[in-house]
C-alpha cells in the first residue's frame, strides 16, 4: 500500500473552510470525484485487498505486494488517460517496484510496510525543497486551482510580504507534517504486528490530513489571506480550495 503523495496536479491548502474538491494544474477545477477516486485507489482499496487476501490464506508478503498494486495501476491509468507520466508518477512506480523486489529478496513484509513511510517522507522533503524556488508548493498549487485569478495572485505575491510569508509558512507546515506522518508510519511498520499496520496506516492518513487542513484553515482566516485570495469572487470561481490528498489526480 502506498500513501498518496503530491503530484504535479496536487492542490494547495484551503482557501475556504467548506470546500471538498481538490484542484489540478490543468487550469480547471477538478471534479469532486477526483478526491474520492484518489483516496479509494491509494488508501481504501489497498487496505481492503490486503485483509481479503489474508482472509483467503495469502501470506503477508503476497498480500502486501498485491494490494500495493492498486496505487500503481491508478498511476498508470492517469498517465494513459492524460497521455503524460510526470516525474512524480515515475517515482511512484519506481518506488513500488524497488520495494516489491526488496521485500521478495529479503522475505521481510516489514520492508513493504516501511515503503509508505519512505514515500510520505520524500514527499515532505520535496515540499520543503520548493521553499528555495521562486514559488513554494502551496502557492503554485493555489494558482493551479484559480487560473482565472493568476494575474491578481501574482500581483499580490509581488507586492505583499505577509501574503508570501503565509504561503511559505503553509508549505513548511505541510512539509513537516508529512515528515512526522512518515516517522509514525516507519515506527508502526517495525514495532506493531504486521496484520494491524495496514488498517492503522489508512487511519493515520485521514488523521494527518484533517489535522493539517484544520490548522491551514485557521491560519488563512486569522491572517486574512482568504480575502486576499478570493477578493470580489467572479462567477465560476471555486468558493474554496482544500488540500487534496497528496497524490490526487484529475480523474
Amino acid at each position: 500500500m502506498t500513501s498518496p503523495t503530491p503530484r504535479s496536479e496536487s492542490s494547495a491548502p484551503a482557501a475556504s473552510p467548506s470546500a471538498a474538491s481538490p484542484p489540478t494544474a490543468s487550469g480547471k477545477s477538478s471534479s469532486p470525484w477526483a478526491f474520492v477516486i484518489t483516496v479509494g485507489c491509494d488508501v481504501v482499496l489497498p487496505v481492503g485487498l490486503y485483509y481479503i487476501m489474508r482472509g483467503a490464506g495469502a501470506g503477508e508478503i503476497t498480500a502486501l505486494l498485491l494490494s500495493g498494486s492498486a496505487p500503481a495501476l491508478h498511476t498508470l491509468h492517469s498517465a494513459i488517460r492524460h497521455r503524460k507520466l510526470d516525474a512524480i508518477g515515475v517515482f511512484t512506480l519506481a518506488l513500488l517496484v524497488v520495494s516489491a523486489l526488496a521485500s521478495l529478496l529479503a522475505a521481510d513484509p516489514r520492508l513493504a510496510l516501511a515503503r509508505n513511510g519512505l514515500f510520505t517522507g520524500l514527499a515532505g522533503i520535496w515540499l520543503l525543497v520548493t521553499l528555495f524556488t521562486a514559488r513554494p508548493f502551496t502557492y503554485q498549487a493555489l494558482r493551479s486551482l484559480l487560473p482565472g485569478r493568476s494575474e491578481q495572485l501574482e500581483r499580490t505575491w509581488e507586492s505583499d510580504t505577509s501574503f508570501r510569508r503565509v504561503w511559505r509558512g503553509l508549505t513548511v507546515l505541510w512539509g513537516i507534517g508529512l515528515l512526522c506522518d512518515a516517522l509514525l508510519r516507519l515506527i508502526m511498520a517495525y514495532t506493531l504486528p504486521v496484520d494491524t499496520v495496514p488498517a492503522l496506516d489508512g487511519a493515520l492518513y485521514a488523521v494527518s490530513w484533517i489535522l493539517l487542513q484544520v490548522i491551514t484553515q485557521v491560519v488563512l482566516h486569522r491572517t486574512r489571506t482568504l480575502s486576499k485570495v478570493l477578493g470580489d469572487r467572479r462567477p465560476g470561481d471555486p468558493a474554496s480550495a482544500p488540500v487534496s490528498p497528496p497524490g490526487a489526480t484529475n480523474d
